[in-house]
């Protein structure tokens, strides 16, 4: 397919980023690298090279882990490059949203692939890329849904399975005929196409061999991106928490230490001026027991009274012993938070760059003394590429409408929409029922003061009758400018898909829209199209034209 890139200057999703981006000084002094500092990266090689990394062990365990998925020589190949005593690795996650999640996962994982290439040739040392899926996350509310388009408004279409319990999404099965009825359901949303059947027969393919959410996600992703060579770790997997144990042990003996240093950094960004990302009591613990009992994920606090480990709510109590003999015997049952996470990361790959959004590179800006405090610095964070895929057919909609195209993806199209409305009234008219509006509303006055004189009780009648009749009159200015609207709903039509394809909702397009839509429309060759493009990761928005 042939595709044209477009780059633009847009402000981030949210003010820190933005001044990340801008190359704030400030801002910089929360990391330890410059991501847009070619040196930096050299220096961070040379980080690298001083520690050691279970290489060997990690490597066993994603090509175990990935086997069920699908294979490729590349893939093969970044396995055995990770054993490799000088390779690194370009690292990035997300959680494992059904069908991929919206398309900024997409995006998060070929920006993966695509930094990791970059710095292979400019460093000269294998980097290899990898996707952690957030398996051990709980947050089933954030996965389990699809956004499809239904009478031209975006809709939200929940996966039908409930899941009350605080599982691990690692641990929520996945009803196959269930799953296959909704999936179903959203390709037909997007209309028969040449590539539907095919497109179809794939999601059914990688739902075959499923047995919960991170394994549909994994299959879908790896089908997709094999020929890349991209590599998968899911931070929910046992295999991979037993060469986690020792990491634990050292935050369960260092827990203090983090939720101080996690508070210190805080009073840092605050006195910049931004708000903390990351909520942290004074007694967090910053790690998870997995209670298989009640099939939940139970975030531990400390209690400095009997120096040991509880639940919030006293579900579980560990003494400091027993919650470190959990760690080295039995690590499958821990698993990290959002402050630790990041450096169990740290510890087990050898990470040349972290390739985050803009949430992410905000709370990691928190981390700095957490990563200090171990004698570790944080990798160079680069903001994952932002991306809006353009079709030609909504580039001639907003030729013809004459809209400019940064203004829609920053404000929508709510305003040119309405103004264009405006434009069609009849003046003449309008003038017609206000003067009718406000001689009710004159001779109301007059029968009130009337009335009042005669029978105060009539006047709650006459009210109500001066209203009844004030509506009557609104209702038909509406319906006359309906009329006019029904006239140039081809134009209004044009407004509508803009919106819709660009600003869904007044969101980013890679925020709303799954990739399903666009692979039913142009091909399962899509990504391997995307993935042939070049891409600078210097902060503007990337806007591909299909």
């Amino acid at each position: 397919m042939l595709m044209e890139m477009l780059n633009l200057s847009l402000p981030a999703a949210n003010r820190f980023a933005t001044d990340y981006l801008a190359g704030s000084a400030e801002l910089q002094s929360f990391f330890h690298y410059n991501f847009k500092n070619e040196m930096d990266y050299v220096h961070r090689l040379d980080e690298l090279q001083n520690r050691n990394f279970m290489r060997n062990e990690l490597a066993d365990h994603i090509q175990s882990f990935m086997s069920r998925y699908a294979h490729s020589d590349q893939i093969n190949a970044n396995i055995d490059k990770l054993r490799q005593e000088k390779s690194v690795a370009v690292i990035g996650g997300q959680q494992a949203g059904i069908l991929t999640g919206p398309l900024y996962t997409i995006h998060k994982v070929i920006s993966i692939i695509k930094l990791a290439e970059q710095k292979e040739a400019e460093l000269g040392v294998p980097v290899v890329p990898v996707f952690w899926i957030a398996g051990e996350d709980h947050d089933y509310q954030e996965v389990n849904h699809v956004y499809v388009m239904n009478n031209n408004k975006q809709e939200k279409w929940l996966y039908p399975e409930k899941n009350l319990e605080k599982k691990m999404i690692s641990e929520v099965c996945i009803n196959k005929d269930l799953c296959y009825s909704w999936v179903k359901e959203i390709i037909e949303t997007y209309g028969e196409t040449k590539y539907t059947k095919e497109v179809l027969a794939f999601a059914i393919e990688s739902l075959k061999t499923a047995e919960s959410f991170v394994d549909f996600f994994a299959s879908i992703i790896m089908a997709l991106f094999k020929g890349s060579g991209l590599l998968i770790v899911d931070s929910g997997n046992k295999e991979l928490r037993k060469l986690e144990k020792e990491y634990f042990m050292d935050q369960i003996k260092n827990h203090r230490e983090i939720t101080s240093a996690v508070h210190e950094q805080q009073q840092k960004t605050e006195a910049a001026g931004f708000a903390n990302m990351i909520d942290i009591s004074a007694n967090a613990a910053n790690l998870f027991y997995y209670d298989e009992e009640v099939n939940e994920r139970i975030l531990l606090q400390f209690d400095p009274q009997s120096g040991g480990f509880a639940g919030k709510n006293g579900e579980v109590t560990f003494t400091f012993a027993e919650l470190m003999e959990i760690a080295n015997e039995y690590p499958e049952k821990l698993s990290n938070n959002v402050v630790t996470r990041p450096l169990m990361q740290e510890w087990l790959f050898p990470t040349l760059a972290f390739i985050g959004g803009p949430g992410e590179i905000a709370y990691w800006a928190e981390l700095k003394m957490v990563f200090e405090h171990f004698g570790l610095q944080m990798p160079p964070l680069v903001p994952r590429l932002n991306i809006t895929l353009l079709e030609r057919s909504v580039e001639t909609d907003l030729e013809e409408l004459n809209l400019d195209l940064k203004e829609v993806l920053i404000s929508g199209t709510g305003g040119h929409e309405l103004k264009f409305i405006d434009s069609l009234k009849d003046r003449e008219v309008e003038e017609l029922f206000e003067k009718v509006k406000a001689n009710l509303a004159e001779q109301y006055s007059i029968i009130r003061e009337k009335s009042g004189g005669i029978d105060p009780v009539l006047m709650p009648m006459l009210e109500k009758n001066e209203s009844i009749l004030m509506n009557q009159i609104v209702f038909m200015e509406d319906k006359i400018v309906e009329a006019v609207c029904r006239k140039n709903d081809h134009i209004l039509r044009k407004f509508t898909r803009v919106e819709n394809a660009l600003r869904p909702g007044g969101s980013p397009q890679e925020r709303v829209w799954n990739p399903f839509y666009y692979l039913n429309k142009y091909g399962l060759n899509l990504i391997s199209d995307l993935l042939k493009l070049h891409y600078e990761f210097d902060g503007t928005h990337k806007i591909i034209k299909m």
